[in-house]
């Protein structure tokens, strides 16, 4: 099981690991700060680099859920690295931190927005939510103005844990209806926005509302009888 670095600091931007598998597709590492894609967040890129070697390109990091080994594919892949080989490993920090604050920036979404997630993508610098909305009556500005509310009052996330046993008393911690968080570990991760939001979350955010910066809203539209979707833009980003 490779060692989630990423999951207790999503700021880490490198670390020390060993090969512990290798194929002609890529490598698997003791430990990662890589996240690997899941919950609509894409997985991360970067470089893995032996200690005195060249780099080798990462373009995707996946975790398989029966091991908890993350694979990190490798471009253009000559087989250079070998089992117990040392390696550094480093993400791509410019595109995860934007992930970080979009994905952060839908937990925001989801605080203004009342209805059931039924869907989601995250992307760097455009993400989306669906919803399941009795009501088609959405005022744009009205949530552009809102979640920017909640972005100047520059509240902190932070991290709790609970067990299967106390998410299945509490299933109204669950936003949503389509992917359930992953059981049968022992315990599941929060992400909580102190009096905002509350849910089961295993992706990367920032420590702050403030750090995602202005938001804007973009289309709306109907994906169903209920069913909207929200796009969600970064507004430093043209």
């Amino acid at each position: 099981m490779t060692k989630e670095i990423y999951r207790k600091n999503a700021y880490l931007r490198t670390c020390n690991a060993t090969v512990i598998f290798v194929n002609d597709e890529g490598v698997v590492l003791d430990q990662t700060v890589f996240y690997p894609t899941g919950g609509g967040q894409p997985g991360d890129t970067g470089v893995i680099q032996k200690r005195a070697g060249a780099q080798l390109s990462v373009v995707d990091t996946r975790k398989d859920r029966e091991d908890g080994k993350h694979f990190h594919f490798i471009k253009d892949f000559d087989l250079s690295l070998n089992v117990g080989d040392p390696v550094i490993a480093t993400i791509d920090w410019q595109r995860r931190y934007s992930l970080m604050r979009m994905h952060s920036a839908l937990h925001l979404l989801c605080a203004v927005v009342e209805g059931g997630v039924t869907g989601g993508q995250i992307g760097e610098y455009k993400s989306r939510l669906d919803f399941n909305l009795v009501s088609a009556d959405i005022n744009k500005n009205v949530i552009e103005g809102a979640i920017n509310d909640l972005v100047q009052g520059n509240y902190p996330l932070n991290m709790q844990w609970i067990s299967d046993c106390e998410l299945e008393k509490n299933q109204n911690l669950v936003r949503t209806m389509s992917v359930k968080p992953p059981v049968g570990l022992g315990k599941i991760r929060l992400i909580e926005i102190k009096g905002i939001d509350l849910q089961p979350c295993g992706g990367t955010h920032v420590s702050e509302t403030g750090e995602i910066g202005k938001l804007i809203v973009g289309k709306i539209e109907n994906k169903g009888k209920h069913n909207r979707r929200i796009y969600l833009h970064l507004a430093d980003v043209k």
